[in-house]
């Protein structure tokens, strides 16, 4: 589930407190977290109503609109089967900029890395370290040039680069990415 820049710094601030979506499944589940641009979001309750569903004066406001006629609006652009209200709290700062900005490692640090990206490799394929040194060879690189390099559909791409983010070894730049100071550190104790 995506959240622009007003609805995540609303959530930040308290004051949305829920998200609206048409969707033809579920994306979004209860007890789930999701991390935005102004940190991190709990899914606190997903309700599912039908696709043709009106959105209440209090729903609308909740979801950070000014009445329910924008906020339907809005829906109303997205045709599906179903209509979701999504109920959403903050839970902090995004951590990542201060683990990515981390480039002391020990040992530890290298071999829990290793670990968490050993099994990332064995439920799929072997990726990881690839995508690390692709990344450094190739900054500021659009990514579909990347996962056209790969062979991969842009979004498959994309969703890998992220769980490299969520360990803080990347960085998504305004076109494309870079290693972060961990992740440089990471291939350097890699490659002794």
């Amino acid at each position: 589930m995506l959240l622009n820049r007003a609805t995540a710094d609303g959530i930040a601030a308290g004051t949305v407190t829920l998200v609206l979506r048409r969707w033809d499944a579920p994306r979004a589940k209860a007890g789930g977290t999701q991390r935005t641009s102004a940190g991190t979001v709990r899914i606190d309750g997903v309700t599912e109503r039908p696709g043709d569903y009106r959105v209440t004066e209090r729903e609308a406001r909740a979801a950070g609109y000014p009445d329910a006629e924008h906020a339907q609006a809005d829906l109303d652009r997205r045709p599906a089967r179903h209509t979701y209200l999504i109920a959403v709290s903050y839970l902090g700062p995004d951590e990542r900029p201060d683990l990515a900005a981390d480039d002391r490692l020990s040992d530890a640090d290298v071999a829990a890395i290793d670990a968490r990206l050993d099994r990332w490799d064995a439920a799929t394929e072997p990726w990881t370290r690839q995508y690390l040194r692709l990344i450094a060879d190739n900054e500021a690189v659009r990514a579909p040039d990347l996962a056209a390099g790969l062979g991969l559909d842009v979004p498959r791409f994309k969703r890998r680069v992220r769980q490299l983010k969520g360990l803080g070894l990347t960085l998504s730049l305004d076109v494309g990415y870079r290693l972060s100071p961990r992740g440089r550190a990471y291939l350097d104790a890699a490659r002794r």
